[in-house]
């Protein structure tokens, strides 16, 4: 039972380190292209009324 788990534990260790690896190297090219741009830059405004709770009424 005991190798069982240490064989599932090395498992673990490899691919949490493969993630790790994987996650700096996605910051470290998000740091190349340049800072991401605010969600609130690209929202639609509020008086849009071409959306779907527009009131359709005109009134």
């Amino acid at each position: 039972m005991s190798e069982s788990k240490d064989a599932r534990a090395e498992r673990l260790k490899a691919a949490l380190r493969e993630n790790l690896r994987r996650r700096k190297a996605q910051g470290r090219g998000r740091a190349e292209t340049g800072p991401v741009p605010d969600a609130d830059e690209h929202a639609p405004d509020e008086t849009d009324s071409h959306g779907p709770d527009s009131d359709k009424s005109g009134l």
